[in-house]
């Protein structure tokens, strides 16, 4: 049986998806993007972007009873694949050994015109 995930600390979906479903011990967890979950503000910066990114996720992640040590998969979209440094940098340091598999791809667009997307499956 699948169970909704909605999370107040994630900006609300911009289309017809939930932020995670949780299915038995594995979360699906939606791309998230760089948007603030109360003002909306996107900033500019690829760093701030990614920064807001992985708070997002992690509010996500805790409202599922997880944090990013459940993480065994997650897929990057780069707007530029020159922001890569930048963005393995933040993502990295919210992971401690045990990385979970991964793949980066560069994307022509993302939703609201951000520079980076991040989505995760979790196991519980």
């Amino acid at each position: 049986m699948k169970k909704i995930i909605t999370s107040s600390g994630a900006p609300a979906p911009i289309g017809p998806y939930s932020h995670a479903v949780m299915h038995g011990n594995m979360l699906f967890v939606s791309g998230q993007v760089g948007k603030h979950p109360v003002s909306g503000e996107i900033p500019a910066d690829v760093a701030a972007q990614a920064e807001q990114v992985m708070n997002n996720l992690n509010a996500i992640l805790t409202d599922a009873g997880m944090d990013f040590s459940n993480v065994v998969k997650t897929t990057i979209f780069l707007k530029d694949l020159n922001d890569f440094a930048t963005v393995n940098g933040i993502y990295g340091s919210r992971f401690t050994g045990d990385f979970p598999a991964r793949e980066t791809v560069e994307v022509s667009r993302l939703p609201l015109d951000v520079k980076v997307e991040i989505s995760v499956i979790a196991l519980k």
